[in-house]
């Protein structure tokens, strides 16, 4: 087969949908037959994976790889940026630290990401049939377009066609469609290939009219509507939105409270605690949602010695001590396992000031000091007598004392403590710790029978029957094998620039 070309997926803005299209068209290609890689140039998230190659990537990158059936690797997210504070974000490039980012270096301290971005590109375009790429924000940020290499800086690049998606249930979706194009300069325009309406409610006969004008107006065609769909979430990428994962059941529902920490990573850690149709888990920054939980979980952070100041300026860690000391189970994962030790410290400045070190809440017997080095790696173990695997991202150094190991990690009693991130997706290990918490509270529990990995790929097979019955896939497909047509159609104010 020869190879069929790309695609580059836009948005009016953040959260349009990009990733969403995205996925759904690798999973609706691989499908028809062709390989597909996902590829994001730039992303900024503390939502990430490693790759079995030892690389980290977004996780929206690992799963777009999922739904495509391919193994995830570096290049499919060649730079990413995890935000750690005061304007500044730490730097992956090809899955590897690689120093910090100040907003003040947006423009001039980039252009080295954007080569490795678009070698990453071309390395994937060379032994795929379609690269389906996912932008960043909106193109039309024509502020920072001159330093641009996640939107149209790469639909240039690879002379790529260009979809622009906006979220309809926002409002506004015409104005800012017709907008992101007629913004543009000329050249950029020429390479916006058409539209994707996405979060649709509602009778699609009310929105033709709309359509129509807006194909009218800017001389390219809209290629589908997609649904809103209430089973769409899993594996988010910015929002820590909830609502909706509870499956409902008749048994009493424990309380699962995920504290809600500013810098917080891998909040997917508890998609699947979500799925679980007996727990109610909701994200909280009040010292009083801990007072009634069953269950309280410290996540990761990319900041532990800062999210733990805030931590106790918001007196969340006396309701954490307060749940810890009547026996009620606590589980704090990477950074959030850090917090529960002894002591905290940051010898060389990983995460700010070199020299520091702080007290911990003291819940279990471990000291944390911060290396330069990450640990990158694909664990495995078990645990509670069930087998479990996850992937470690940190560059903390633990050192346990007299507590128990528990998944690279500690235990003490009824608080948990692992470097694990990932380890509640294994089936096995999940029930088993839900019955571990079951029996501190002084019950039992019944295990359930759900399933995350086939929760993930049914959903990832929905999204690929989505976009097949409500896109033209057909039409998607010959953009990213042709190109943009010719003589599409330029748009003031930009067409004049």
């Amino acid at each position: 087969m020869t190879r069929a070309g790309a695609l580059l997926v836009a948005g009016t803005t953040s959260d349009a949908g990009k990733s969403v299209v995205t996925t759904g068209l690798c999973r609706a290609l691989v499908r028809r037959g062709h390989a597909v890689a996902p590829f994001k140039a730039q992303n900024m998230s503390n939502n990430s994976m490693v790759t079995r190659e030892g690389a980290e990537i977004g996780r929206a990158q690992w799963v777009q790889a999922l739904a495509a059936r391919a193994e995830p690797e570096a290049a499919m997210n060649p730079v990413l940026l995890k935000p750690g504070g005061e304007m500044r974000s730490h730097v992956v490039v090809m899955g590897q630290p690689a120093g910090e980012v100040s907003s003040r270096d947006f423009v001039d301290g980039r252009r080295h990401l954007a080569r490795a971005a678009y070698d990453a590109f071309d390395d994937l375009a060379s032994r795929f049939d379609v690269v389906v790429a996912e932008g960043a924000g909106s193109p039309a940020e024509i502020n920072l377009r001159a330093s641009d290499y996640v939107n149209l800086g790469l639909a240039r690049h690879a002379g790529m066609a260009t979809v622009v998606v906006g979220d309809i249930d926002r409002g506004g979706v015409f104005a800012a469609m017709l907008g992101t194009v007629a913004l543009l300069e000329p050249d950029d325009q020429r390479l916006v290939a058409g539209f994707v309406v996405n979060k649709f409610r509602g009778d699609r006969t009310l929105l033709e009219p709309g359509l129509r004008q807006l194909e009218d107006l800017t001389g390219r065609p809209v290629h589908g509507v997609l649904p809103w769909d209430p089973d769409l979430w899993l594996d988010s990428e910015d929002a820590l939105d909830l609502e909706g994962r509870r499956a409902g059941s008749d048994r009493p529902a424990l309380k699962v409270v995920v504290v809600r920490l500013p810098r917080v990573s891998n909040f997917t850690d508890v998609d699947a605690l979500g799925l679980e149709p007996d727990l109610d888990v909701v994200f909280a920054s009040d010292p009083r949602a801990v007072s009634d939980a069953d269950l309280v979980v410290l996540p990761g952070t990319r900041a532990t010695i800062s999210d733990l100041a805030w931590l106790r300026s918001r007196g969340l860690d006396r309701a954490v001590l307060a749940h810890a000391a009547a026996g009620r189970p606590v589980l704090g994962i990477c950074g959030g396992f850090q917090m529960l030790g002894r002591t905290v410290a940051d010898p060389t400045g990983v995460e700010g000031e070199a020299g520091a070190e702080v007290a911990g809440l003291g819940l279990l017997d471990v000291r944390t000091d911060f290396d330069a080095a990450k640990v990158l790696r694909l664990p495995s173990g078990s645990a509670l007598g069930a087998p479990t695997t996850g992937y470690e991202i940190h560059h903390g150094r633990i050192t346990r004392g007299e507590a128990e190991e528990f998944l690279g990690g500690a235990r003490a009693g009824s608080v948990f403590g692992t470097m694990w991130h990932g380890s509640l997706e294994g089936d096995a290990f999940r029930q088993a710790f839900l019955g571990e918490v079951a029996r501190s509270l002084g019950g039992t529990r019944e295990p359930s029978s759900v399933s995350f990995p086939v929760s993930r790929e049914r959903r990832l097979d929905l999204l690929g029957d989505l976009v097949e019955e409500h896109l033209d896939v057909d039409a998607l497909l010959e953009l990213a094998t042709s190109g943009p047509p010719a003589g599409l159609r330029l748009l003031e104010p930009g067409a004049s620039r």
